[in-house]
């Protein structure tokens, strides 16, 4: 009975609109009350679950995207970008594709991805004469990269979700494999729609102008060779490197790009300290959530019913992929991994999946969700930029959601694409 208030309260809140935090909370100190268990056990659960010290990254990153969204790093990334594949069939569409990628690795975050991209390059293929819905849709598929990169917090709170079973540095290194998977498919389902609707080639700049502006975007995309080699060196701590990020963001921006004024700065901080506390906010009220879940053994339970309904792999990663994507879909991307991490972990390693595997797989269908309403956030952003109807989108989504879908397939059935590196870097092959 107390997991059936659990449940129906937390969707009944949902529907209501209630946001997602408030939702969890109060669902979880109703069924709290309703048991006759002490209030304190679930403000108990809420500080513990803020307490690990790896939670430092988390604002860190955060700020050092912030920082590099107004830094100039973006439009040092986007002439790379175009200088590389603007003359190539649909050119800008594929730069856009690279410039996202690129940029997801120095943000690590799909919001701010679509946004600093999307406010240049929309407007930019626009003018240039592609459709508002094939700027959207390539734009916002391409800044999901973003999730997996390193400078991703996201990383970060999966390490917590998981128990402390899996190492950030572990971690960090299964998702560059699947980012570049992400980007190939990404680039094919651009050119693809490119060549359907006969978008120009552009001319190619020459060698020199690859140099120049690779040279002029080098010390932007450093940040992510100094987080890998600094955590793999030991020079730092996987949460040591979040201030190190943002430290280097601080010297670009200000002495290398020159790009960032005191209110730029102080937007930067205000925006970093409203999603963190968000963020925190989320994770503490997920942990006592989390201990009415594992409480009434819903990991358990789950798994009996999936396993009674079949004994195939295949089928039962198919089915856990297919509830991750719904979820994420109207859920948060930190609220999704905090609550379906300790009930879907244990049954996709009971079938062979790796920890580092599922994490990912875990947020490709996170990222996912971040483009499809009702929620839809990063498709929002694009929307609102390219001033189109997300309706008007969703007609010609399919050849870049489909791309992603394959990509999303083979780094669930093939668990090499993200334990190839790790294996390699951290196990000597």
């Amino acid at each position: 009975m107390a997991l059936t208030i659990l449940c129906v309260t937390f969707t009944l809140l949902l529907l209501l609109g209630v946001p997602v935090a408030f939702s969890i909370g109060l669902s979880s100190l109703a069924t709290i009350l309703y048991e006759g268990l002490p209030l304190a056990v679930g403000f108990q659960q809420m500080i513990s679950g803020m307490n690990p010290f790896s939670f430092l990254a988390i604002p860190f990153f955060i700020f050092a995207g912030e920082i590099m969204m107004y830094g100039g790093i973006a439009d040092k990334i986007v002439d790379f970008a175009k200088s590389v594949a603007g003359h190539v069939r649909g050119g800008l569409g594929m730069s856009n594709v690279l410039a996202c990628t690129l940029f997801g690795g120095v943000s690590g975050s799909p919001v701010a991805d679509v946004s600093a991209m999307g406010a240049v390059l929309i407007p930019q293929m626009k003018k240039e004469g592609y459709h508002a819905d094939y700027a959207v849709n390539v734009t916002t598929h391409a800044s999901l990269v973003g999730a997996l990169m390193p400078t991703s917090h996201n990383l970060i709170i999966f390490t917590l979700a998981a128990g402390g079973k899996v190492s950030i540095a572990a971690l960090i290194l299964a998702g560059i494999v699947p980012a570049l998977l992400l980007t190939i498919c990404n680039l094919a389902a651009a050119y693809f729609v490119a060549v359907k609707r006969g978008y120009p080639a552009g001319t190619f700049p020459g060698w020199e102008i690859v140099w120049i502006s690779f040279r002029a975007s080098l010390p932007g995309l450093a940040v992510v060779v100094i987080i890998i080699a600094g955590i793999l060196s030991g020079a730092f701590t996987a949460t040591e490197s979040a201030s190190v990020a943002v430290l280097w963001a601080l010297i670009l921006s200000v002495f290398v790009y020159k790009r960032l004024t005191r209110e730029q700065f102080l937007k930067a901080a205000s925006k970093a300290v409203k999603t963190t506390g968000t963020v925190l906010l989320l994770i503490g009220i997920s942990s006592m959530f989390g201990y009415l879940i594992g409480l009434y053994g819903v990991a358990e339970l789950t798994g009996d019913a999936l396993k009674s309904m079949t004994s195939s792999p295949w089928v039962i990663f198919l089915c856990v992929n297919i509830i991750l994507f719904v979820l994420g879909t109207f859920l948060d991307m930190a609220a999704t991994i905090l609550i379906c991490t300790p009930i879907f972990l244990p049954i996709c390693q009971q079938f062979g999946m790796s920890t580092e595997q599922f994490g990912i797989v875990m947020l490709i269908n996170c990222a996912l969700g971040l483009n499809t309403p009702p929620v839809g956030t990063t498709q929002f952003i694009g929307c609102t930029i390219g001033g189109v109807s997300v309706g008007e989108v969703m007609k010609t989504i399919w050849p870049f959601y489909g791309a992603l879908i394959v990509a999303l397939m083979l780094v669930t059935y093939v668990p090499q694409f993200s334990m190839w590196l790790p294996d390699l870097v951290l196990k000597g092959g």
